[in-house]
């Protein structure tokens, strides 16, 4: 087993020690992995799937969003968010109309179907967070969130 300097040391220059055990993108990897996996599993209950659930995460009750905000918030490239979108409008999950003031941007809107939908895959997706935290803290919960966001941050200036 290592000790704490040498898990919290920084990788060495070339790979051939390297333990993707302890690299923390694996674990992230893995964590997320699971966690979508599962994801998706339970929203097939609800006829739904996980980019259909990013999307209505992303989208607040009386409030449009754009296509391209969605795809920036959900990860996704703009055109596979393009495609999302319109399956779930055809699916009457949602409605879609050009910005007022720029034709050019699609607004993104809750139907009443829609909101059912989202809290449903809410439902599930807070029961797999209950267990994902099962073990953990609020004061550790808080501290991942904000190591994440100063990770992401980094990244951005790389």
């Amino acid at each position: 087993m290592m000790d704490n300097a040498e898990r919290d040391s920084s990788p060495d220059d070339d790979a051939s020690g390297f333990d993707p055990h302890n690299w923390p993108f694996f674990w992230m990897t893995q964590a997320v992995g699971r966690y979508l996996q599962r994801l998706e599993t339970a929203l097939k209950r609800v006829e739904l799937d996980v980019s259909r659930w990013r999307v209505l995460m992303c989208l607040q009750q009386d409030r449009a969003t754009s296509v391209s905000e969605i795809a920036e918030l959900a990860i996704v490239k703009l055109p596979t968010m393009t495609k999302i979108v319109q399956r779930m409008q055809a699916d009457g999950l949602v409605t879609c109309e050009a910005r007022a003031s720029d034709g050019r941007v699609t607004e993104v809107s809750l139907t009443k179907r829609g909101l059912e939908a989202k809290q449903n895959a809410w439902s599930i997706a807070n029961k797999l967070y209950v267990q994902a935290f099962r073990d953990i803290g609020g004061d550790d919960k808080l501290r991942l969130n904000r190591l994440m966001e100063q990770i992401f941050g980094n990244l951005s200036d790389w």
